[in-house]
């Protein structure tokens, strides 16, 4: 793209910039409607809308510069074509067949595919240009060539951990901090090189890339499980800058507008998130939690024994109670039993049970997870219920039922020395009496044992959440009947 004042000097330049300027509009709207599960569904596509309309302004300016030019690029032409319509038919594809159980990893991919984007876009600009780039476009697509590398070894990574993958998961990196440190200074140094010796264009923009690719490796590889949805929230912040640096680069308003708001939108994500942890978001991405620092307190496991329960006894305390509270997790997830626990929450309404859902922010493997998981059930979005105002209600709850959680709810958060210590969790324990459905007697991302289990006023339902539930259904039908 040329200058704003090349841009508007014809009739398609004005129609192009009022676009993007539409599709910036519809982008901040789109955002805006995210702040709320009822309107999140509509914000997505208004967002979406206003790509849609973006990609296809940028596609009719190349074709008129094309036609204008005797179709001199007529291959690199055809070669996006079909660039566009295998990336539509893998995006569609796999976003309808994609298990809510592995949204997280498509999350990650997707963050990969557009930080390698950006990259090359950035990339692109430097190594393409017939005359030695400016300053300001150096500054701005080496910054999109570095950020966008390292989303994308880092977005490959993580995706690759939440996937589980035995040698990504069994990898570890010792003297993490040297790795990053090194990697950092060879990458910031290409960096100024760049800026300062731009006729080495090629030398630099790749010692860039490379060193970038690599910081991108060792920051993720540290990191455990328990951490990943703050990580795949900051890898997607980065996403989002990459974008906007290369926006900045080519000058294109849509590019900087987009990748602004997903950057902004990250990085507050991703604070919020550190926030209700109660760890500083440095602490999150230097790496411990969940991970190797984890192992120090699985020696040390709580006293007692599990009592176990059947979905009959299960059953009887529910329909008998005056209200419950669910508490989902990532189990929930693995077995696909949202909809049998939505069922179960209007079989026991209609029977005038109180029935609340109890959302943590860090329940699952990505932000959001359980708002999404539930929704995609059609639970009433005014029964998801966020930590801080679903706590005080767990005395008042004859039943709390979970279903898959595991380190959101354990009491050993409340004291210092394990690995878990300050993390704010869901306060289950204090329910009048504490069902938990879980498959077998794993520990949690954290590696250790669940305190919540062992209390003498929790009950244990093992094997799968969907079979349970579907237990439990019929068990709550009868009794109602």
């Amino acid at each position: 793209m040329g200058t704003l004042q090349e841009i508007l000097s014809t009739p398609l330049g004005v129609i192009e910039w009022f676009v993007y300027l539409l599709a910036a509009v519809l982008f901040v709207v789109g955002l805006h409607l995210m702040n709320s599960p009822k309107t999140a569904r509509r914000g997505n596509l208004i967002s979406a809308a206003g790509m849609v309309m973006a990609c296809v302004m940028a596609f009719i300016v190349l074709l008129e510069s094309e036609i204008a030019n005797g179709f001199q690029h007529g291959v690199a032409v055809a070669l996006l074509v079909a660039g566009i319509a295998i990336g539509t038919i893998v995006g569609v594809w796999s976003a309808r067949k994609v298990k809510m159980t592995d949204m997280p990893q498509l999350v990650s991919v997707f963050n990969t595919v557009g930080g390698g984007a950006a990259a090359l876009v950035a990339l692109n600009d430097i190594l393409t240009s017939e005359q030695l780039p400016g300053l300001v476009v150096l500054i701005t697509a080496g910054l999109g060539i570095m950020i966008g590398s390292v989303t994308f070894t880092g977005s490959l990574v993580a995706a690759g951990k939440l996937q589980g993958v035995k040698f990504l998961r069994k990898l570890t990196l010792p003297a993490k901090g040297v790795w990053n440190i090194g990697f950092i200074i060879l990458t910031v140094a290409a960096f100024v090189m760049l800026c300062i010796q731009p006729e080495q264009r090629l030398l630099w923009s790749v010692l860039t890339t490379v060193f970038a690719l690599g910081y991108g490796l060792v920051f993720v590889i540290p990191i455990g499980g328990a951490d990943m949805p703050v990580v795949i929230s900051v890898l997607n912040a980065c996403t989002g800058t990459a974008v906007a640096m290369s926006g900045l680069a080519i000058n294109n308003i849509a590019l900087i507008v987009a990748g602004a708001l997903v950057g902004a939108a990250g990085v507050t994500l991703s604070l919020a998130m550190s926030k209700a942890m109660n760890r500083p978001l440095m602490s999150v991405l230097a790496g411990g939690f969940g991970g190797a620092s984890s192992a120090a307190g699985s020696s040390d496991g709580p006293e007692g024994t599990m009592k176990e329960t059947t979905a009959d006894d299960v059953a009887v305390q529910l329909v008998y109670a005056d209200k419950v509270i669910f508490v989902p997790g990532f189990g929930l997830a693995q077995a696909q039993a949202q909809r049998e626990l939505a069922d179960l929450g209007e079989l026991l309404k209609n029977h005038g049970v109180e029935v609340s859902y109890a959302i943590h922010p860090v329940a699952g493997r990505m932000p959001g997870h359980m708002n999404v998981l539930l929704a995609e059930a059609n639970v009433p979005y005014e029964e998801l219920i966020d930590l801080d105002d679903i706590n005080p209600q767990f005395p008042s709850a004859n039943v709390a039922l979970v279903v898959g959680a595991n380190d959101v709810t354990n009491p050993a958060a409340r004291r210092p020395g394990t690995p878990v210590s300050g993390m704010p969790i869901l306060d289950v324990d204090k329910a009048q009496n504490v069902v938990v459905m879980k498959r077998g007697r794993g520990k949690g991302y954290a590696g250790i044992e669940n305190e919540l289990y062992f209390e003498p006023n929790t009950q244990m339902l093992f094997g799968d959440a969907k079979q349970g539930l579907q237990a439990v259904i019929a068990a709550v039908k009868e009794l109602i009947a």
